[in-house]
Protein backbone atom coordinates (compact mmCIF):
# COMPACT_ATOMS: atom_id res chain seq x y z
CA UNK A 1 0.00 0.00 0.00
CA UNK A 2 2.93 2.29 1.12
CA UNK A 3 4.46 1.84 -2.37
CA UNK A 4 1.22 2.46 -4.28
CA UNK A 5 0.86 5.54 -2.41
CA UNK A 6 4.52 6.93 -3.04
CA UNK A 7 3.77 6.02 -6.97
CA UNK A 8 0.88 7.77 -7.04
CA UNK A 9 2.29 11.21 -5.15
CA UNK A 10 5.41 11.18 -7.77
CA UNK A 11 2.96 11.07 -10.73
CA UNK A 12 1.00 14.19 -9.29
CA UNK A 13 4.59 15.48 -8.80
CA UNK A 14 5.28 14.89 -12.11
CA UNK A 15 2.64 16.55 -13.27
CA UNK A 16 2.71 19.44 -11.57
CA UNK A 17 6.17 20.04 -12.48
CA UNK A 18 5.59 19.96 -16.06
CA UNK A 19 2.54 22.55 -16.19
CA UNK A 20 4.92 25.00 -13.26
CA UNK A 21 5.38 27.88 -16.17
CA UNK A 22 1.34 27.88 -16.65
CA UNK A 23 0.81 28.09 -13.00
CA UNK A 24 3.35 30.40 -12.14
CA UNK A 25 2.02 32.92 -14.92
CA UNK A 26 -1.46 32.15 -13.15
CA UNK A 27 0.11 33.17 -9.68
CA UNK A 28 1.45 36.34 -11.10
CA UNK A 29 -1.23 37.40 -12.88
CA UNK A 30 -3.99 36.23 -9.65
CA UNK A 31 -1.73 38.83 -7.34
CA UNK A 32 -1.70 41.17 -9.78
CA UNK A 33 -5.16 41.49 -9.73
CA UNK A 34 -5.38 41.44 -6.14
CA UNK A 35 -2.90 44.39 -5.99
CA UNK A 36 -4.94 46.34 -8.32
CA UNK A 37 -8.03 45.55 -6.53
CA UNK A 38 -10.25 43.60 -8.88
CA UNK A 39 -10.04 40.36 -6.83
CA UNK A 40 -10.04 39.71 -3.00
CA UNK A 41 -7.17 37.31 -1.54
CA UNK A 42 -9.57 34.69 -0.94
CA UNK A 43 -10.88 34.58 -4.37
CA UNK A 44 -7.48 34.21 -6.24
CA UNK A 45 -6.52 31.56 -3.30
CA UNK A 46 -9.77 29.21 -4.24
CA UNK A 47 -9.03 30.02 -8.24
CA UNK A 48 -4.81 29.12 -7.37
CA UNK A 49 -5.94 25.37 -5.58
CA UNK A 50 -8.30 24.74 -8.53
CA UNK A 51 -6.01 25.63 -11.11
CA UNK A 52 -3.21 23.47 -9.17
CA UNK A 53 -6.01 20.89 -8.57
CA UNK A 54 -6.78 20.58 -12.17
CA UNK A 55 -2.77 20.51 -13.21
CA UNK A 56 -2.73 17.28 -10.96
CA UNK A 57 -5.61 15.42 -12.12
CA UNK A 58 -4.83 13.11 -15.94
CA UNK A 59 -6.91 14.24 -18.35
CA UNK A 60 -7.97 11.19 -20.52
CA UNK A 61 -8.83 11.01 -24.01
CA UNK A 62 -11.59 9.58 -25.98
CA UNK A 63 -9.50 6.94 -26.79
CA UNK A 64 -8.09 6.36 -23.87
CA UNK A 65 -11.17 5.80 -22.17
CA UNK A 66 -11.82 3.59 -24.18
CA UNK A 67 -9.20 1.88 -24.28
CA UNK A 68 -10.37 1.23 -20.24
CA UNK A 69 -13.66 0.52 -20.86
CA UNK A 70 -12.19 -2.56 -22.95
CA UNK A 71 -9.88 -3.75 -20.44
CA UNK A 72 -12.43 -3.42 -17.39
CA UNK A 73 -14.89 -5.86 -19.54
CA UNK A 74 -11.97 -7.92 -20.38
CA UNK A 75 -11.20 -8.33 -16.79
CA UNK A 76 -14.91 -8.65 -15.76
CA UNK A 77 -15.28 -11.67 -18.57
CA UNK A 78 -15.84 -14.71 -16.81
CA UNK A 79 -12.72 -17.20 -17.01
CA UNK A 80 -14.97 -19.65 -19.02
CA UNK A 81 -15.36 -17.68 -21.84
CA UNK A 82 -11.29 -17.81 -22.17
CA UNK A 83 -11.45 -21.13 -21.81
CA UNK A 84 -13.81 -22.51 -24.34
CA UNK A 85 -12.41 -19.96 -27.24
CA UNK A 86 -9.18 -21.69 -26.83
CA UNK A 87 -11.39 -25.19 -27.05
CA UNK A 88 -12.65 -23.91 -30.27
CA UNK A 89 -9.27 -23.14 -31.53
CA UNK A 90 -8.22 -27.00 -31.54
CA UNK A 91 -8.78 -29.04 -34.75
CA UNK A 92 -9.74 -32.32 -32.70
CA UNK A 93 -12.52 -32.90 -31.36
CA UNK A 94 -12.59 -31.68 -27.45
CA UNK A 95 -14.48 -31.35 -24.50
CA UNK A 96 -14.46 -29.22 -21.46
CA UNK A 97 -15.75 -31.25 -18.83
CA UNK A 98 -17.06 -30.28 -14.94
CA UNK A 99 -17.07 -32.49 -12.19
CA UNK A 100 -18.82 -35.24 -12.09
CA UNK A 101 -18.45 -35.58 -15.66
CA UNK A 102 -20.84 -33.13 -16.63
CA UNK A 103 -20.41 -31.47 -20.08
CA UNK A 104 -19.18 -27.56 -20.13
CA UNK A 105 -18.73 -27.24 -23.87
CA UNK A 106 -18.11 -28.88 -26.63
CA UNK A 107 -15.96 -27.64 -29.59
CA UNK A 108 -17.03 -27.57 -33.61
CA UNK A 109 -15.00 -30.42 -34.27
CA UNK A 110 -16.48 -32.21 -31.48
CA UNK A 111 -20.29 -31.10 -32.93
CA UNK A 112 -19.39 -32.56 -36.56
CA UNK A 113 -17.73 -35.73 -35.11
CA UNK A 114 -20.30 -37.05 -32.47
CA UNK A 115 -23.10 -34.87 -33.08
CA UNK A 116 -24.49 -31.71 -30.51
CA UNK A 117 -24.79 -32.25 -26.95
CA UNK A 118 -26.17 -30.42 -24.38
CA UNK A 119 -24.80 -28.39 -21.99
CA UNK A 120 -24.69 -29.80 -18.34
CA UNK A 121 -25.85 -33.02 -19.94
CA UNK A 122 -23.62 -36.10 -18.29
CA UNK A 123 -21.05 -37.00 -20.76
CA UNK A 124 -22.90 -40.88 -20.99
CA UNK A 125 -25.74 -39.40 -22.60
CA UNK A 126 -23.42 -39.55 -25.98
CA UNK A 127 -20.04 -41.68 -24.67
CA UNK A 128 -21.92 -45.25 -24.10
CA UNK A 129 -18.05 -46.75 -24.51
CA UNK A 130 -17.30 -47.84 -20.47
CA UNK A 131 -13.45 -47.39 -21.38
CA UNK A 132 -13.96 -43.84 -22.14
CA UNK A 133 -16.42 -42.97 -19.11
CA UNK A 134 -13.56 -45.10 -17.21
CA UNK A 135 -10.64 -42.90 -17.82
CA UNK A 136 -12.79 -39.67 -17.50
CA UNK A 137 -13.54 -41.00 -13.87
CA UNK A 138 -9.99 -41.82 -12.89
CA UNK A 139 -8.44 -38.69 -14.03
CA UNK A 140 -11.65 -36.45 -12.02
CA UNK A 141 -10.60 -39.03 -9.34
CA UNK A 142 -6.92 -38.86 -8.87
CA UNK A 143 -5.42 -35.89 -11.40
CA UNK A 144 -3.95 -37.98 -13.64
CA UNK A 145 -3.64 -37.89 -17.30
CA UNK A 146 -5.24 -40.71 -19.09
CA UNK A 147 -4.58 -41.89 -22.44
CA UNK A 148 -5.92 -45.06 -24.36
CA UNK A 149 -6.28 -46.03 -27.94
CA UNK A 150 -10.08 -46.62 -28.64
CA UNK A 151 -11.35 -48.04 -31.97
CA UNK A 152 -14.99 -47.08 -33.07
CA UNK A 153 -16.42 -49.72 -35.18
CA UNK A 154 -20.08 -48.22 -36.06
CA UNK A 155 -21.05 -46.62 -38.21
CA UNK A 156 -17.54 -46.96 -39.80
CA UNK A 157 -14.60 -48.36 -38.31
CA UNK A 158 -11.83 -45.09 -36.36
CA UNK A 159 -9.24 -45.13 -33.96
CA UNK A 160 -8.93 -43.02 -31.94
CA UNK A 161 -6.20 -41.86 -29.27
CA UNK A 162 -8.64 -40.37 -26.38
CA UNK A 163 -7.01 -37.97 -23.65
CA UNK A 164 -8.22 -37.05 -20.66
CA UNK A 165 -6.42 -34.28 -18.43
CA UNK A 166 -7.42 -31.66 -15.76
CA UNK A 167 -6.94 -27.85 -16.97
CA UNK A 168 -4.78 -26.47 -13.82
CA UNK A 169 -5.91 -23.77 -12.96
CA UNK A 170 -8.84 -23.23 -14.53
CA UNK A 171 -12.48 -23.62 -12.09
CA UNK A 172 -15.95 -23.62 -13.52
CA UNK A 173 -16.90 -19.75 -12.68
CA UNK A 174 -19.93 -21.68 -10.62
CA UNK A 175 -19.06 -23.30 -8.04
CA UNK A 176 -14.84 -23.39 -8.46
CA UNK A 177 -15.23 -27.74 -10.03
CA UNK A 178 -12.32 -28.21 -11.70
CA UNK A 179 -12.28 -28.01 -15.34
CA UNK A 180 -11.13 -30.85 -17.18
CA UNK A 181 -10.14 -31.47 -21.06
CA UNK A 182 -11.21 -35.09 -23.43
CA UNK A 183 -9.60 -35.18 -26.86
CA UNK A 184 -9.76 -37.31 -29.74
CA UNK A 185 -7.18 -37.33 -31.76
CA UNK A 186 -8.16 -39.64 -34.99
CA UNK A 187 -5.89 -42.17 -35.83
CA UNK A 188 -7.78 -43.61 -38.66
CA UNK A 189 -5.97 -42.88 -41.63
CA UNK A 190 -2.64 -43.70 -40.13
CA UNK A 191 -3.83 -46.74 -38.94
CA UNK A 192 -5.12 -47.43 -42.48
CA UNK A 193 -1.37 -46.82 -43.88
CA UNK A 194 0.10 -49.20 -41.42
CA UNK A 195 -2.43 -52.34 -42.42
CA UNK A 196 -1.81 -51.30 -46.42
CA UNK A 197 2.21 -51.29 -45.70
CA UNK A 198 1.60 -54.73 -44.14
CA UNK A 199 -0.59 -56.11 -46.77
CA UNK A 200 1.60 -54.92 -49.27
CA UNK A 201 4.47 -56.54 -47.95
CA UNK A 202 2.81 -59.60 -47.43
CA UNK A 203 1.29 -60.29 -50.80
CA UNK A 204 4.71 -59.14 -52.35
CA UNK A 205 6.12 -62.12 -50.57
CA UNK A 206 3.87 -64.47 -51.48
CA UNK A 207 3.93 -62.91 -55.61
CA UNK A 208 7.63 -63.79 -55.48
CA UNK A 209 7.71 -66.57 -53.00
CA UNK A 210 5.33 -68.40 -55.75
CA UNK A 211 8.12 -68.13 -59.02
CA UNK A 212 10.60 -68.73 -56.68
CA UNK A 213 9.02 -72.23 -55.63
CA UNK A 214 8.87 -73.31 -58.80
CA UNK A 215 12.11 -72.26 -60.18
CA UNK A 216 13.78 -74.22 -56.71
CA UNK A 217 11.69 -77.35 -57.81
CA UNK A 218 12.40 -77.17 -61.64
CA UNK A 219 16.44 -76.92 -61.31
CA UNK A 220 16.18 -79.36 -58.86
CA UNK A 221 14.77 -81.71 -61.16
CA UNK A 222 17.00 -80.87 -63.96
CA UNK A 223 19.59 -81.64 -61.64
CA UNK A 224 18.52 -84.96 -60.85
CA UNK A 225 15.60 -87.28 -62.57
CA UNK A 226 15.37 -85.34 -65.54
CA UNK A 227 19.34 -84.86 -65.18
CA UNK A 228 19.72 -86.59 -69.09
CA UNK A 229 16.38 -85.78 -70.56
CA UNK A 230 16.29 -83.44 -73.21
CA UNK A 231 12.48 -82.94 -73.52
CA UNK A 232 12.12 -82.60 -70.13
CA UNK A 233 14.76 -79.76 -69.69
CA UNK A 234 13.69 -78.06 -72.59
CA UNK A 235 10.12 -78.28 -71.05
CA UNK A 236 11.18 -76.88 -67.72
CA UNK A 237 13.62 -74.46 -68.99
CA UNK A 238 10.67 -72.95 -70.82
CA UNK A 239 8.66 -73.01 -67.33
CA UNK A 240 11.63 -71.60 -65.74
CA UNK A 241 11.69 -68.36 -67.91
CA UNK A 242 8.56 -67.97 -67.72
CA UNK A 243 8.54 -67.75 -64.29
CA UNK A 244 11.43 -65.31 -63.84
CA UNK A 245 10.13 -63.09 -66.27
CA UNK A 246 7.07 -63.27 -63.49
CA UNK A 247 9.41 -61.92 -60.95
CA UNK A 248 11.43 -59.51 -63.16
CA UNK A 249 7.70 -57.65 -64.23
CA UNK A 250 6.80 -57.75 -60.55
CA UNK A 251 10.15 -56.42 -59.28
CA UNK A 252 10.01 -53.64 -61.82
CA UNK A 253 6.12 -52.36 -60.83
CA UNK A 254 7.58 -52.62 -57.73
CA UNK A 255 10.29 -50.34 -58.52
CA UNK A 256 8.01 -48.23 -60.15
CA UNK A 257 5.48 -47.76 -57.20
CA UNK A 258 8.52 -47.12 -54.86
CA UNK A 259 9.65 -44.16 -57.38
CA UNK A 260 6.41 -42.70 -57.94
CA UNK A 261 5.82 -42.42 -54.05
CA UNK A 262 8.94 -40.75 -53.89
CA UNK A 263 8.19 -38.05 -56.03
CA UNK A 264 4.59 -37.61 -55.57
CA UNK A 265 4.12 -33.94 -54.25
CA UNK A 266 6.58 -32.92 -57.28
CA UNK A 267 3.63 -32.11 -59.81
CA UNK A 268 4.95 -32.44 -63.83
CA UNK A 269 5.38 -29.23 -65.87
CA UNK A 270 5.33 -30.80 -69.44
CA UNK A 271 3.38 -30.12 -71.93
CA UNK A 272 2.33 -33.21 -73.96
CA UNK A 273 0.11 -33.72 -76.58
CA UNK A 274 -2.02 -37.06 -76.07
CA UNK A 275 -2.91 -37.36 -79.13
CA UNK A 276 0.37 -38.38 -81.45
CA UNK A 277 1.28 -40.04 -77.30
CA UNK A 278 -1.79 -42.19 -77.66
CA UNK A 279 -1.31 -43.26 -81.42
CA UNK A 280 2.34 -44.67 -80.54
CA UNK A 281 0.92 -46.62 -77.80
CA UNK A 282 -1.86 -48.07 -80.00
CA UNK A 283 0.77 -48.76 -82.59
CA UNK A 284 2.95 -50.65 -80.22
CA UNK A 285 0.25 -52.75 -79.15
CA UNK A 286 -0.62 -53.32 -82.68
CA UNK A 287 1.33 -56.89 -82.32
CA UNK A 288 -0.28 -57.60 -79.29
CA UNK A 289 -4.23 -56.76 -80.73
CA UNK A 290 -3.91 -58.73 -83.58
CA UNK A 291 -2.67 -61.52 -81.72
CA UNK A 292 -5.44 -61.32 -79.67
CA UNK A 293 -8.18 -60.76 -82.48
CA UNK A 294 -9.07 -57.22 -81.19
CA UNK A 295 -9.66 -54.06 -82.92
CA UNK A 296 -8.10 -50.89 -81.19
CA UNK A 297 -10.08 -47.61 -82.97
CA UNK A 298 -8.67 -44.12 -81.89
CA UNK A 299 -10.98 -40.80 -81.79
CA UNK A 300 -10.63 -37.55 -81.30
CA UNK A 301 -12.43 -34.19 -81.07
CA UNK A 302 -9.63 -31.95 -81.94
CA UNK A 303 -6.20 -31.93 -83.98
CA UNK A 304 -3.79 -31.18 -80.61
CA UNK A 305 -4.99 -31.51 -77.51
CA UNK A 306 -2.28 -30.52 -74.58
CA UNK A 307 -2.08 -31.19 -71.29
CA UNK A 308 0.40 -30.50 -68.16
CA UNK A 309 2.40 -33.71 -67.75
CA UNK A 310 5.42 -36.28 -67.69
CA UNK A 311 5.74 -38.15 -71.07
CA UNK A 312 7.14 -41.00 -69.62
CA UNK A 313 4.32 -41.47 -66.89
CA UNK A 314 1.47 -40.73 -69.12
CA UNK A 315 2.62 -43.71 -71.56
CA UNK A 316 2.82 -45.84 -68.68
CA UNK A 317 -0.55 -45.06 -67.55
CA UNK A 318 -2.06 -45.37 -70.92
CA UNK A 319 0.08 -48.43 -72.50
CA UNK A 320 -1.86 -50.21 -69.01
CA UNK A 321 -5.25 -49.33 -69.67
CA UNK A 322 -5.38 -49.89 -73.36
CA UNK A 323 -3.47 -53.09 -73.35
CA UNK A 324 -5.81 -54.51 -70.06
CA UNK A 325 -8.34 -53.59 -72.40
CA UNK A 326 -7.29 -55.88 -75.31
CA UNK A 327 -6.50 -58.51 -73.15
CA UNK A 328 -9.57 -58.31 -70.35
CA UNK A 329 -12.02 -57.52 -73.52
CA UNK A 330 -10.68 -59.68 -75.88
CA UNK A 331 -14.07 -61.48 -76.34
CA UNK A 332 -15.30 -58.24 -77.37
CA UNK A 333 -12.91 -57.65 -80.15
CA UNK A 334 -13.13 -54.10 -80.09
CA UNK A 335 -11.11 -51.06 -78.38
CA UNK A 336 -12.31 -47.81 -78.32
CA UNK A 337 -10.08 -44.69 -77.23
CA UNK A 338 -11.89 -41.24 -77.33
CA UNK A 339 -9.68 -37.84 -76.64
CA UNK A 340 -12.38 -35.03 -75.86
CA UNK A 341 -12.42 -31.43 -74.26
CA UNK A 342 -15.28 -30.69 -71.74
CA UNK A 343 -16.87 -27.41 -72.29
CA UNK A 344 -16.78 -26.37 -68.63
CA UNK A 345 -14.87 -23.94 -66.58
CA UNK A 346 -11.94 -26.73 -65.44
CA UNK A 347 -10.73 -26.87 -69.22
CA UNK A 348 -10.78 -30.44 -68.54
CA UNK A 349 -9.40 -32.75 -71.32
CA UNK A 350 -10.75 -36.44 -70.69
CA UNK A 351 -9.31 -40.15 -72.18
CA UNK A 352 -11.88 -42.60 -72.47
CA UNK A 353 -11.09 -46.08 -73.01
CA UNK A 354 -13.52 -48.45 -73.52
CA UNK A 355 -13.52 -52.52 -74.20
CA UNK A 356 -16.62 -54.52 -74.95
CA UNK A 357 -15.99 -57.63 -72.93
CA UNK A 358 -17.03 -59.68 -70.07
CA UNK A 359 -16.97 -56.43 -67.86
CA UNK A 360 -16.61 -56.00 -64.03
CA UNK A 361 -18.65 -56.78 -61.27
CA UNK A 362 -19.69 -54.03 -59.20
CA UNK A 363 -18.42 -55.42 -55.82
CA UNK A 364 -14.78 -55.14 -57.84
CA UNK A 365 -14.83 -51.60 -59.32
CA UNK A 366 -13.97 -49.47 -56.35
CA UNK A 367 -11.15 -51.82 -55.23
CA UNK A 368 -9.29 -52.41 -59.01
CA UNK A 369 -6.59 -49.69 -58.28
CA UNK A 370 -5.55 -51.42 -54.74
CA UNK A 371 -2.40 -53.34 -55.03
CA UNK A 372 -2.40 -56.73 -56.09
CA UNK A 373 -6.13 -56.90 -55.73
CA UNK A 374 -7.26 -58.87 -59.11
CA UNK A 375 -10.76 -59.43 -60.08
CA UNK A 376 -9.51 -63.26 -61.01
CA UNK A 377 -6.70 -64.26 -59.65
CA UNK A 378 -6.24 -67.17 -62.58
CA UNK A 379 -7.23 -64.70 -65.31
CA UNK A 380 -4.95 -62.21 -64.14
CA UNK A 381 -2.01 -64.79 -64.34
CA UNK A 382 -2.80 -66.16 -67.24
CA UNK A 383 -2.58 -63.07 -68.97
CA UNK A 384 0.72 -61.84 -67.35
CA UNK A 385 -0.31 -59.48 -64.56
CA UNK A 386 1.00 -58.58 -61.38
CA UNK A 387 -2.14 -57.07 -59.69
CA UNK A 388 -0.13 -53.31 -59.56
CA UNK A 389 -1.02 -52.10 -63.13
CA UNK A 390 -4.15 -49.93 -62.26
CA UNK A 391 -2.26 -48.95 -58.51
CA UNK A 392 0.69 -47.69 -60.83
CA UNK A 393 -2.24 -45.89 -62.91
CA UNK A 394 -3.38 -44.57 -59.93
CA UNK A 395 -0.16 -42.94 -58.00
CA UNK A 396 0.98 -41.43 -61.32
CA UNK A 397 -2.50 -39.79 -62.10
CA UNK A 398 -2.54 -38.67 -58.47
CA UNK A 399 0.83 -37.19 -59.25
CA UNK A 400 -0.22 -35.19 -62.06
CA UNK A 401 -3.53 -33.55 -60.46
CA UNK A 402 -6.06 -35.86 -62.65
CA UNK A 403 -8.04 -38.41 -61.90
CA UNK A 404 -9.74 -42.35 -62.59
CA UNK A 405 -13.46 -42.73 -63.16
CA UNK A 406 -14.05 -46.40 -63.72
CA UNK A 407 -17.78 -47.79 -64.93
CA UNK A 408 -18.36 -50.98 -65.59
CA UNK A 409 -21.62 -53.20 -66.37
CA UNK A 410 -21.35 -57.10 -66.71
CA UNK A 411 -21.96 -58.26 -70.05
CA UNK A 412 -21.33 -54.77 -72.24
CA UNK A 413 -17.93 -53.69 -70.96
CA UNK A 414 -15.66 -52.02 -68.94
CA UNK A 415 -15.10 -48.03 -69.26
CA UNK A 416 -11.81 -46.42 -68.11
CA UNK A 417 -12.03 -42.42 -67.75
CA UNK A 418 -8.90 -40.38 -67.18
CA UNK A 419 -10.21 -37.07 -66.60
CA UNK A 420 -7.20 -33.77 -66.92
CA UNK A 421 -8.59 -30.38 -65.29
CA UNK A 422 -7.16 -26.95 -65.88
CA UNK A 423 -5.45 -28.18 -69.24
CA UNK A 424 -4.58 -26.27 -72.02
CA UNK A 425 -6.94 -24.86 -75.01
Amino acid sequence: MRDDGNKRGQKITRRLYDARHILAVAALLAFGLVASGYLVLWQVLVGLGALFLAAAVPVRSRAARKRERLLQRERSEPLEAVVFATCETLADPAFILASGSILKYQNRAAVEQFGQMTAGAHLSSRMRAPVILDIVQQTMTTGDINTIEYVEKVPAERWYLVRVAPMTGFTSMKGGRELYMLTFRDLSESRRIDRMRSDFIANASHELRTPLASLFGFIETLRGPAKNDPIAREKFLTIMYEQASRMTRLVDDLLSLSRLEIKAHMQPTEDVDIIPLISHICDTLKPLAEELNVNIEVASSDDTVLVTGDRDELIQVFENLIENACKYGQSGKKVDVRIDRLNDAAHAVQVVVKDYGPGIPKEDVSRLTERFYRVSVEASRSKKGTGLGLAIVKHILTRHRARLAIHSVLGEGAEFTVIFNDQKR
